[in-house]
């Protein structure tokens, strides 16, 4: 086997120095890189739905999707470098996001406004759960830092689905 081919066939920790548990930084990095898949397809999903938005409160909606989408499209760098401090390596392609992504993706022409704002409230649910549970594994293995990251952008997330529901919200 040539050399370049030998070098990529060797285990993918890259022994970046740690004192937390090898086996537990391999879980915590695997769920971590779900959640950066999640974290893009949400982002781009946003970013679709502010791109075709429309009605009655459409500036209000895009402006709304605009400052969201910026906010998780941060969130997601900050999540893989996570996954390269605990000394694994992180996504590396669109064909590899798709693969692990859990956010539905939504490819139709045209989407009733409140239809959007109430998906992306759902998936930003969604988004809390994985991020608690992959919260959990941080906890476990004493990983405070992983942690205490995850606890700001659960807050951030839970935040956006709130403003997502009070957007799409029916009031007489």
């Amino acid at each position: 086997m040539p050399a370049t081919q030998e070098k990529l066939a060797k285990p993918t920790l890259l022994h970046t120095p740690s004192d937390l548990d090898e086996q537990g930084r391999a879980k915590l990095s695997d769920s971590l890189n779900l959640l950066v898949s999640d974290l893009f397809a949400l982002y781009l999903k946003t970013k679709n739905y502010h791109w075709h938005m429309s009605g009655r409160h459409f500036r209000d909606y895009h402006l709304l999707l605009d400052e969201q989408a910026d906010q998780i499209f941060a969130i997601t760098d900050e999540v893989a470098e996570r996954v390269r401090k605990l000394g694994y390596p992180t996504i590396h392609s669109i064909g590899e996001i798709s693969r692990k992504q859990r956010v539905k993706d939504n490819d139709d022409v045209f989407e009733n406004p409140l239809d959007m704002l109430i998906d992306l409230q759902n998936e930003n649910r969604e988004l809390v759960k994985n991020m608690r549970e992959t919260h959990e594994i941080a906890d476990d293995i004493k990983d405070v830092a992983t942690a205490s990251l995850l606890e700001v952008y659960i807050d951030q997330a839970e935040r956006r689905a709130w403003f997502l529901f009070e957007a799409s919200r029916e009031v007489n």
